[in-house]
Formats: C-alpha cells, sequence, structure tokens
C-alpha cells in the first residue's frame, strides 16, 4: 500500500512562491505529495521545468497538476478549443516536471440534454488524450467530478468518459461527489460502493483522490471548508483503504491546505493504531482464555 498526501497549491506557510519553494516546503512539513496549480497565466513562459521534476524525484514529492478552472469541453468549437489549448499547455508542463495526472473538470452541459453532453464530452476528451499520445506525454488526463448539478460531472457521467477514453483516469473528488449527491458519505460503506464502481471500471487499486470538507444545499456545493467543519469525515474513508491496501494519492483541496493534509495523515495514523491496539487484545484474550 503507497499513500501519498500533500495540498492542492503550494503550502500557505512556504515563503517562497516557486514550484521549488512549495516542494521543498512539503518536504519538511513530512508530506509527499503536490498538485500544481496551472490555473492562470496560460501564455506565461515558465523556467526550470528539469530542475522542478529531478528535485521532486529527489525528496521523494510526486507531482500532479490541475488545468486552469474554466473548462468547456461540451459546448461551441471555439470555447473548446480554447479549452483543449489551456489543457495541452498544462499538460506540456506537467509532462516535463514528471507529474503523474493532470487534472481537468469538463464543464457546463450549455443546452444540451446530459446524454449529448456526454457525447460531445467523450469527443473531446478523445482528441485531448490523442493529443497527449501523439507528443509521448507520460502524464495520464484525470477527469474530475463537479459539485455542482448545472455541470456536467456526475460519477457516472466522469466513469463513461473514462471507460469510453482509454488512458484517462476518474479523479475521486470525495467533497464534490459528496455534495452533488447532497450528503452520500457517512460511513464505510458508503465509500466502498464509490471504489467497487471505479474499480469495475478501471480494474486498479491506484486511486488519485482529493478531498475536503464542504457546504452544500440541494445538491450544490457551495464552497470548500476546513475538514473538521465539514460532515464528510475522513475516518471513514481511511477505514475503507486500509481495509483494501489501496494505493492512493489524497490531496486536499481544503482552505487550509496543508494543515489539513498533514490532518488526514495524522487520521490515517491514528486509525492504524487504534487498529493494531485492537489486535493486540485480541491476541492476549485468546492467550488467556488458553
Amino acid at each position: 500500500m503507497e499513500l501519498y498526501f500533500g495540498p492542492a497549491g503550494i503550502p500557505l506557510s512556504c515563503k517562497g512562491r516557486t514550484f521549488l519553494d512549495g516542494i521543498e516546503d512539503i518536504n519538511m512539513l513530512g508530506l509527499n505529495a503536490m498538485e500544481i496549480q496551472l490555473v492562470r497565466n496560460i501564455g506565461s513562459d515558465v523556467q526550470g521545468l528539469d530542475e522542478v521534476r529531478d528535485f521532486a524525484k529527489k525528496l521523494g514529492v510526486r507531482l500532479s497538476a490541475h488545468a486552469p478552472y474554466y473548462i468547456d469541453l461540451v459546448g461551441n468549437k471555439e470555447s473548446v478549443a480554447r479549452s483543449m489549448e489551456k489543457i495541452t499547455w498544462c499538460a506540456e508542463i506537467a509532462d516535463q516536471i514528471g507529474a503523474k495526472t493532470v487534472v481537468t473538470s469538463i464543464g457546463p452541459y450549455w443546452q444540451f440534454t446530459s446524454k449529448t453532453a456526454l457525447e460531445r464530452a467523450v469527443e473531446n476528451v478523445r482528441r485531448v488524450r490523442d493529443y497527449f499520445e501523439k507528443e509521448g506525454f507520460k502524464t495520464k488526463l484525470g477527469i474530475e467530478p463537479s459539485g455542482r448539478r448545472e455541470l456536467f460531472g456526475s460519477l457516472d457521467e466522469i466513469l463513461s468518459i473514462v471507460k469510453r477514453v482509454s488512458n484517462t483516469i476518474p479523479v475521486l473528488s470525495f467533497h464534490h461527489i459528496h455534495a452533488r449527491e447532497d450528503g452520500l458519505f457517512h460511513k464505510k460503506e458508503d465509500f466502498q460502493t464509490v471504489f467497487d464502481k471505479v474499480k469495475a471500471v478501471t480494474k486498479s487499486k491506484n486511486f488519485y483522490v482529493t478531498f475536503s470538507g464542504v457546504e452544500y444545499k440541494n445538491g450544490n456545493e457551495l464552497r470548500a471548508t476546513p475538514i473538521k467543519k465539514g460532515d464528510l469525515k475522513f475516518e471513514a474513508l481511511v477505514d475503507c483503504v486500509l481495509d483494501n491496501n489501496y494505493n492512493m494519492t489524497i490531496i486536499s483541496s481544503s482552505p487550509l491546505l496543508e494543515h489539513d493534509a498533514m490532518y488526514m495523515k495524522v487520521i490515517l495514523e491514528r486509525v492504524k493504531m487504534k487498529r493494531e491496539v485492537k489486535e493486540l487484545r485480541k491476541g492476549t484474550e485468546k492467550k488467556g482464555k488458553k
């Protein structure tokens, strides 16, 4: 079982604001992942990418990247073309720094039915995937669900794309799914149902996860919150992960970023310790009965 924890972006506590600064800070905090936010300055010239890749590898920090937030892979040709340009720009940088995954959303349904929007999304995601393959990118395209029902991106819709477009992966943004389903996750079994559904499509025990507290109403996400303030509890997810020995990158999308990444790591260790103590007690009780 391999688990990587880190924030969605350079840590808030980091004095420097470069990728290198963020990687160094994450290592010092005892974390080992970072989702680089490539969300603005699309035309900017990013320097020193080989150094970023080598530094992250040296410190054992697993990198991923998030494409710009406003993406439209369903709408008109001009809007889709601009969005594809943003994603491929992001992928070029991600590949150079050795990022495993490029995360993107799909965008609005516009005037289309869910079925038609899905067909358009599949077509355009396939075009992006084809570009990745033509350029020889090793990074995979990760499709993220949406926390709002007026936007494309239920879990089933995301899995439909992944099933039909090879070399793409689902991004399990549990706070988005939780909000969109008006409070789906409460116990271990709720998470297990989702993992089973995903594994049926991907045939893999490797997962890319983002996590945060979340406020929602009527199936729509209002805002991300610190994990402690939401009703989405990380402990139930940990139980599911430990039961199945999943490999997972877990990114904190909380407003507290690295604080909640460390908090999730602490919860993991706490749950593991409780399990170990429980097993020791069982062993002691068995010996006592003899």
